[in-house]
Formats: structure tokens, C-alpha cells, sequence
């Protein structure tokens, strides 16, 4: 593997079903998805296995979700290589 960086997808949905398993690794796959085709429009690969999920909602966490659709939040954490990958940098909310 050479250099690599990282980079986040995000899911959005309903808090209510925060506690639904299944609904919740529904949203895993979308911010998965997500952070692939970040990756691909960057011009780099995601790394097989690198994924971490994090779930944030509003009544459990100290991040502001007030402008965040259905205030509960997945994101997914990835390493990507390629070209350039050195440079993206998953910081705070954004993909740098």
C-alpha cells in the first residue's frame, strides 16, 4: 500500500429508529456508498476494511444537529490510496 489519506461519507435518517439495527446498517451502507463516490470523484480508491461508522444523534452527543436532515447522523470514516490521496484529509465535518 502507499500513501494514503481518508475521507467521510454521511447517511442521514430518522432518530426514532435510532435503536433499529437493521435500519441503522441500512444507513451504514449509504454513507459507505457515499464515501466511495467521494473517493471515486477524487480520482482515488478506498481501502478494503478501513471503514469505521460513527452514529451521532441529538439526545447523545454534544455535536451540534440542529441543520442536520432527521438529526440523526452516520458517518463513515475511510483510508483511500491513489494518486493524490495524501492530500484528503477527513477533518471536523468536511473532506479536505
Amino acid at each position: 500500500m502507499g500513501t494514503t489519506g481518508s475521507l467521510f461519507g454521511w447517511a442521514f435518517g430518522d432518530p426514532a429508529r435510532e435503536d433499529d439495527d437493521s435500519y441503522v446498517e441500512g444507513l451504514q451502507r449509504e454513507a459507505f456508498g457515499n464515501a466511495r463516490d467521494t473517493a471515486k470523484a477524487k480520482g482515488v480508491a478506498v481501502v478494503a476494511g478501513t471503514e469505521v461508522f460513527t452514529v451521532l444523534s441529538a439526545d447523545d452527543s454534544l455535536v451540534e444537529l440542529d441543520n442536520a436532515p432527521g438529526k440523526l447522523v452516520v458517518r463513515c470514516t475511510v483510508h483511500v490510496e491513489g494518486p493524490g490521496a495524501e492530500k484528503i484529509r477527513a477533518e471536523g465535518p468536511m473532506n479536505g
